[in-house]
């Protein structure tokens, strides 16, 4: 009896020990979104959060703690190439002083999986973000961007002299089509449009109608550009390259068949906020279809021309993958 007391004893703690091996072994990764988790426009991460930790609950563990109450957004992409975290949500236009050249993904003409064809734009991106100590996996966010005015308009002629609040992903769109950039602050965007400080903005399809901005801005331009959202899943390279292989292809996986089912879900989510829009009041505007041309050109070339003074080899590359 006492035998096999023993040996039981003996046994559980083998067990208890191989356990706690095991334990031991999953990798913890902790990210942080440049918005907050409750954010809606952050809907699809917790997906692909859930999905990888499911498949690969045995090796990895991706904990998503916080958003910019953790760590401020513009300082994310510094924290993830050191490795202070190891995952990031955030745009690739937040590190364009890291990587300049990143945030041009939003120019993409195609689709994820044309991107991702074996030495393709994805594939280039992909080597560029090794440069900065980064794995770039994926995206988690679709919609395009729009410009929303106080006043009705017929073309690009009447978009001159408007004061439009900015930001650094769109500002030189809106010189070349002759508006006037203004620096407002995101919590201060409410009250310039109330005070006429500006006369629009531009921004996605969703988030506009929950600030309130829609109550000052009622015309919409509906003609998206950046079209394919700059933002990525970013991993430290180092905590990347310590996962075993059969992890990294399984979250490579895993992001591939994402990707399309996100974009699915924005898009519904964008059907039923222009409703909402359509309630309030907010009108929708289109042009010629050579205005539309020159508009979008304005967009694409502004952010390239840019580019060029400060990547010109990258850039050389960057209109070849894209088709331009």
């Amino acid at each position: 009896m006492k035998k096999n007391i023993a040996l039981f004893i003996a046994i559980l703690a083998v067990s208890l020990l191989c356990a706690s091996a095991g334990l031991a072994q999953v990798t913890e990764l902790k990210g942080v979104s440049f918005l907050p988790k409750n954010h809606r426009l952050c809907a699809m991460i917790p997906v692909w959060v859930d999905r990888v930790n499911a498949e690969l609950k045995d090796v990895l563990k991706i904990n998503w703690v916080g958003g910019p109450e953790v760590t401020p957004p513009f300082e994310q992409s510094e924290a993830v190439r050191k490795g202070i975290l190891q995952l990031g949500f955030i745009p690739a236009a937040y590190y364009m002083g890291l990587l300049p050249e990143a945030d041009a993904i939003s120019l993409s003409k195609y689709d994820f999986a044309k991107e991702r064809e074996k030495g393709g734009v994805w594939d280039y991106f992909v080597e560029r973000h090794k440069k900065i100590n980064m794995m770039l996996i994926g995206t988690w966010l679709y919609d395009p961007f729009h410009l929303y005015i106080k006043k009705t308009v017929k073309g690009l002629e009447d978009l001159k002299g408007l004061k439009m609040r900015t930001a650094a992903k769109y500002d030189k769109m809106m010189l070349r089509l002759g508006m006037v950039p203004v620096t407002v602050a995101f919590g201060e965007t409410y009250t310039a449009l109330q005070r006429g400080v500006v006369d629009g903005f531009g921004w996605s399809t969703i988030g506009p109608r929950e600030t309130g901005w829609l109550e000052f801005s009622k015309y919409v331009i509906d003609i998206p550009f950046y079209t394919r959202q700059n933002t990525f899943f970013v991993m430290n390279l180092d905590s990347w390259n310590k996962l075993p292989r059969a992890a990294q292809d399984k979250i490579m996986e895993i992001t591939i068949k994402y990707e399309p089912e996100m974009q699915a879900y924005f898009e519904k989510e964008i059907d039923k906020e222009k409703k909402e829009m359509q309630k309030m009041g907010v009108q929708r505007i289109k042009f010629s279809a050579d205005d539309t041309k020159k508009y979008i050109d304005s967009a694409n070339y502004s952010f390239l021309d840019d580019l060029e003074k400060k990547v010109p080899e990258e850039v050389k590359v960057i209109k070849r993958l894209m088709g331009y």
